[in-house]
């Protein structure tokens, strides 16, 4: 049987009040208290007003990726602030369309 890739963050960087970070493998019930944590630590400092993930290597997403999102959403917007992703596959663009994140999560490159 071959293992999954576990969803992970890495290549993170802030400017100002962005801070940009990369996800990979697959964020799904497995996985999404992690991500959900290292999320989490980035965005702590209330000067953190944007949130850019760059979605590009992320090879799956569930509703458990969906609830990380949503959550991260609600923090940001709490202090008037917001989050971006960036680079989805068809799959999970598909996903962000049919769940309606795209109303409330902008899509940049």
């Amino acid at each position: 049987m071959q293992e999954r890739p576990e969803a992970g963050t890495r290549g993170v960087s802030a400017n100002r009040d962005t801070v940009t970070v990369q996800i990979e493998g697959e964020l799904d019930h497995c996985s999404a208290e992690r991500v959900r944590a290292s999320l989490d630590a980035l965005i702590e400092d209330v000067r953190v007003k944007r949130l850019v993930i760059d979605l590009q290597h992320l090879t799956f997403m569930d509703s458990s990726g969906i609830g990380v999102i949503l959550g991260r959403y609600r923090t940001l917007s709490r202090r008037s602030g917001s989050l971006a992703v960036r680079n989805p596959s068809p799959q999970v663009d598909r996903l962000f369309h049919l769940s309606g994140l795209y109303q409330i999560v902008e899509k940049c490159r």
